[in-house]
């Protein structure tokens, strides 16, 4: 598979390098990535208790591998390995299957609440500390989708993606949003996508520190809701 999807990337450059000419010019170029590195290494290590204690719940429930790989599309194409805590069964991927719907049979009893929480979204914290993905970004998607973008949304590549954004808000239970879909793939294709992109593509405009706080204070508000936390489907 060829390291980048895109055959043109001209627009993406030049779009970029404008943007960063703005007011959060400077956040952009640098202080964004300096924050990534802050919070990413000292997110490892605060949070490492809680690593190691997902790492063996999964492990005790199956022999199967911890971690969870996937390609996904970043900064400007370029394809990279995004890390998660495996919450199905291994395997499930040869369904070709890239969404999961609430009440999906491949997920394990220990993924269902590493789902519900987000906590299988921590081992990403190592994506940002590699530079692939930052905090705050457009959500990474696989190369499947991307390769159907439109010369305009495909200006979403212009940002690194991220563990968190407007359209992970958004969408933070999507899987109540495919339930019941008699072909959940399409409805993601032609309703939800569409709509993550927009809400990405938006985000791409207005960046900024305080847009990104705003962001991430939102999204703990969010994964803390108790009526997340306790509704397990």
């Amino acid at each position: 598979m060829p390291e980048n999807v895109l055959t043109q990337d001209s627009a993406i450059d030049g779009h970029a390098s404008s943007r960063a000419k703005g007011s959060s010019g400077f956040y952009l170029r640098a202080g964004k990535r300096c924050a990534d590195l802050i919070v990413s290494a000292s997110g490892i290590v605060l949070a490492s208790p809680i690593l190691i204690a997902c790492a063996c719940a999964i492990k005790l429930q199956s022999p199967d591998p911890i971690l969870f790989r996937q390609q996904r599309v970043g900064l400007r194409g370029k394809l990279f390995t995004v890390l998660k805590f495996r919450s199905m069964k291994a395997g499930s991927e040869r369904d070709h299957l890239n969404i999961t719907v609430a009440g999906d049979p491949r997920v394990t009893a220990v993924g269902k609440w590493l789902r519900k929480t987000k906590l299988d979204e921590l081992p990403q914290l190592f994506n940002v500390l590699c530079g692939d993905m930052s905090l705050i970004g457009p959500r990474p998607e696989v190369p499947e989708y991307v390769r159907h973008y439109d010369e305009s949304q495909r200006l979403v590549l212009q940002v690194k993606p991220g563990i968190t954004g407007p359209s992970s808000l958004e969408f933070i239970d999507e899987e109540e949003f495919l339930r019941g879909k008699s072909d959940p793939q399409h409805f993601y294709c032609t309703k939800i996508l569409p709509r993550k992109i927009e809400l990405d593509l938006n985000y791409c405009q207005e960046a900024s520190f305080i847009s990104d706080c705003r962001i991430a204070f939102r999204t703990v508000l969010r994964i803390l809701s108790v009526r997340r936390l306790f509704t397990v489907s």
